[in-house]
């Protein structure tokens, strides 16, 4: 089996802009465990005592979860990164050089539709320079657009003024379904159209009403989107970011709730 299913630490993040869960990542990586995930993408900013190393191999290797990907959030907003930007960028890198294999997943910090020519390019200047130290670092990249209302990359034309522009030398793409259709497109079509630059993939499900749904209870055709990763031979992670509003009061339950769908709806078809 080629595909690899693990989790995203958004999930816990959605109570009290994440408060309760501070620094509790630990749990996190035992619920995916116990959800039958393999895998955990924490975002940079949330791992707490756990951004040590060597911390968190050692809760990685008790709960038998590999550390998938982290997930790199920042503003971007300007043509060159802060200085703030760039220590963190070089801090993530840092920490992923510990664990090969595990991807930087860049994503911009939703902050405003204006200016969006000139944010666009700020964003793929940004996002290609972090890509490029980490690649030369031995560290795989892909970027994640998102799909807030004040997102810079969320709709048909932000996605090809941007991903068209992303030096994919350095950096692949990660395809949230979730946020592909809450920005207005077909999931299954957009990855068809930059197949070749997917090297990470992100499921969330979606109704519309307003937003997100628990895995399997959307209109998402996951199933579909899984079958067509098998025939095109993808060989990596497919992280479950699941922000169903019931994420908001229990965490722990809609990952096991995903796992236990994954299990019976997905794992059969690969």
């Amino acid at each position: 089996m080629k595909i690899k299913f693990g989790n995203e630490c958004y999930t816990w993040f959605m109570k009290d802009d994440g408060a309760f869960w501070d620094n509790k990542l630990d749990h996190m990586i035992e619920v995916t465990a116990k959800a039958g995930m393999t895998g955990i993408e924490p975002m940079h900013f949330w791992m707490g005592d756990l951004a040590d190393p060597v911390l968190l191999k050692e809760s990685l290797d008790k709960h038998r979860v590999e550390l998938a990907a982290i997930a790199f959030v920042q503003d971007w907003n300007n043509p060159v990164e802060t200085d703030n930007e760039r220590a963190a960028a070089d801090s993530a890198i840092s920490l992923l050089k510990q664990f090969p294999g595990a991807v930087l997943c860049t994503v911009q910090m939703p902050n405003g539709r204006h200016d969006l020519e000139q944010r666009r390019k700020n964003l793929v200047a940004n996002v290609n320079a972090v890509s490029k130290r980490a690649t030369d670092a031995g560290i795989k990249c892909s970027f994640h657009p998102n799909s807030p209302e004040s997102s810079i990359n969320r709709t048909e034309e932000d996605y090809t003024d941007i991903i068209e522009n992303l030096d994919s030398s350095v950096t692949g793409w990660t395809p949230d379904v979730g946020h592909i259709i809450n920005g207005g497109m077909d999931p299954l079509a957009k990855m068809k159209q930059y197949a070749s630059l997917i090297n990470h993939v992100h499921y969330k499900d979606w109704d519309g009403n307003p937003e997100f749904a628990l895995m399997g209870q959307g209109k998402v055709d996951l199933l579909g989107v899984t079958k067509w990763l098998v025939e095109q031979d993808y060989d990596g992670w497919v992280i479950c970011e699941d922000e169903a509003p019931s994420a908001v009061d229990d965490p722990d339950g809609v990952t096991l709730h995903d796992g236990e769908w994954i299990r019976e709806t997905l794992l059969p078809v690969i």
